[in-house]
């Protein structure tokens, strides 16, 4: 795990204790510090820590506990637990003087949760795991990273950011929003490169991240639950840029860089535009036939912020292509799942907004589309100019009636199955060979399911039960 002088004898308060939030423990406390832990989910502060004996953390007894005072007078339970410098108690019912920081996972909502309020009493401030790793970094090997933010295209073009390096032999970590938590990885020898994907709400409790490269996939209206509205949005990605030092790299698309002054914020970072990146190599359009994984307008984009990327870091144009030509791709983003009968299935389950389903729909003709789930907007706009591309719709979710009523308005069949299980049904019914029944919902998850991934997943079984 990454760990660093810097926090040895420093108290931290850590608010969730899911993966991200474990690790942070487990950094906190090799590296030193004193933690305060809690998790409103009593199996997850059970699980918190193999303690030295190999016991688990958990509430086991009163020899253990004991009652403090809280700065509002009532008495709450605090845990004092076997692992050194750990012990387990809610930061929104302790005095948080003296504290160094309250990490808090970015599912936080900060424009809403308490926890914002009662950490700025105390003037500790809030932050997260990324910040941490920036405050770890003068500890580390000598390396690099790069940051890579923006609504849509975040995940692939991280992950091929990291392919490529691992192609060229350069050492390489991915983490932040993608894989695993960043504290918990090894850290990379000298001249490693860390490539981290960042969403706004990670890059709101970070405040000395200096990436090297720092790149802008787009910004499009997203999150508005969070921020005051898409100027707040647009701010909260700015600000990655902000941190930079000058002569470090911003790679940006050049609309996004015009329309939302997005480089005002950078203090004077070398700014490359993400639709330069194949003219200045070259790299000729027509390759991206040979990239199997990266099909489709939007990955043409993904992939020319990439190869800008790697091309600021020296990479070797012969392993951009070759890294190019062999990415994997990744699970729920146009993810080829079988084909049967001469159908192609796809799982996009990672489409969470009208936006990011566009661009599989121009990808592919004769495509017998799947969506909906929890709207973000109660337009398919975006995707309108793809219309032509869907032979028949298939609803699902909340959104399920809305978007039926849209398509059917745009001349469109269009089947309300309610359900995935059953909108899989009903396409595998009317699919013919050379076409594609693609699961791209533009739409959240949330109102059938825990997540995307476990959308994308139900919607493999679906296929495998075909």
């Amino acid at each position: 795990m990454i760990t660093s002088p810097a926090f040895r004898g420093k108290r931290y308060a850590v608010l969730g204790l899911a993966r991200s939030g474990v690790a942070t423990v487990e950094a906190l406390l090799a590296s030193g510090a004193s933690v305060v832990a809690w998790d409103s989910r009593e199996e997850a502060r059970a699980a918190l820590l193999p303690l030295p004996s190999g016991e688990r953390a958990g509430v086991r007894g009163s020899e253990q506990s004991e009652r403090t005072t809280s700065d509002a007078g009532h008495p709450h339970p605090t845990l004092s637990l076997k692992g050194e410098g750990l012990s387990l108690a809610d930061p929104l019912e302790i005095d948080l003087a003296g504290f160094d920081g309250v990490i808090v996972s970015p599912g936080v909502p900060l424009n809403k949760h308490p926890i914002a309020a009662h950490a700025r009493k105390f003037g500790v401030p809030l932050i997260g795991d990324i910040e941490l790793f920036a405050l770890a970094r003068p500890s580390l090997p000598p390396h690099k990273v790069v940051g890579i933010t923006g609504t849509n295209g975040k995940s692939t073009t991280t992950a091929l950011i990291h392919h490529i390096l691992q192609t060229a032999g350069v050492p390489t970590l991915m983490g932040g929003n993608i894989g695993l938590p960043i504290l918990s990885q090894e850290p990379l020898p000298q001249g490693g490169v860390y490539v981290l994907e960042l969403s706004s709400y990670q890059i709101d409790l970070t405040f000395s991240l200096d990436c090297d490269v720092a790149v802008l996939t787009n910004i499009t209206p997203d999150h508005l639950d969070r921020y005051d509205g898409f100027e707040g949005y647009v701010a909260s990605k700015k600000r990655l840029f902000g941190m930079q030092s000058a002569a470090h790299n911003a790679v940006v698309s050049v609309c996004d860089a015009r329309d939302y002054d997005v480089l005002e914020y950078s203090s004077g970072a070398m700014a490359s535009c993400i639709e330069d990146a194949f003219d200045s190599l070259p790299i000729d359009k027509k390759e991206q036939r040979e990239w199997p994984s990266l099909q489709g307008p939007h990955n043409r984009e993904n992939a020319r912020a990439a190869v800008e990327v790697c091309d600021i870091l020296g990479i070797s144009l012969e392993h951009i292509r070759q890294g190019l030509r062999t990415y994997p791709g990744l699970p729920h983003r146009m993810e080829r799942v079988a084909e049967k009968g001469g159908v192609l299935y796809v799982n996009d389950s990672k489409a969470t907004n009208a936006t990011a389903t566009a661009p599989a729909l121009a990808a592919y003709p004769k495509i017998h589309w799947i969506l909906g789930g929890i709207p973000k907007t109660d337009d398919l706009d975006d995707c309108a100019p793809f219309y032509g591309h869907v032979l028949a719709g298939y609803t699902i979710g909340q959104a399920g009636p809305m978007f039926a009523d849209i398509l059917r308005a745009a001349g469109k069949p269009v089947t309300e199955s309610g359900t995935l299980a059953q909108a899989v049904n009903d396409a595998h019914a009317v699919a013919q060979p050379g076409e594609i029944v693609m699961l791209s919902p533009a739409c959240a998850s949330f109102d059938q399911f825990k997540d995307f991934e476990a959308r994308g997943d139900a919607f493999r079984a679906a296929v495998g039960a075909l």
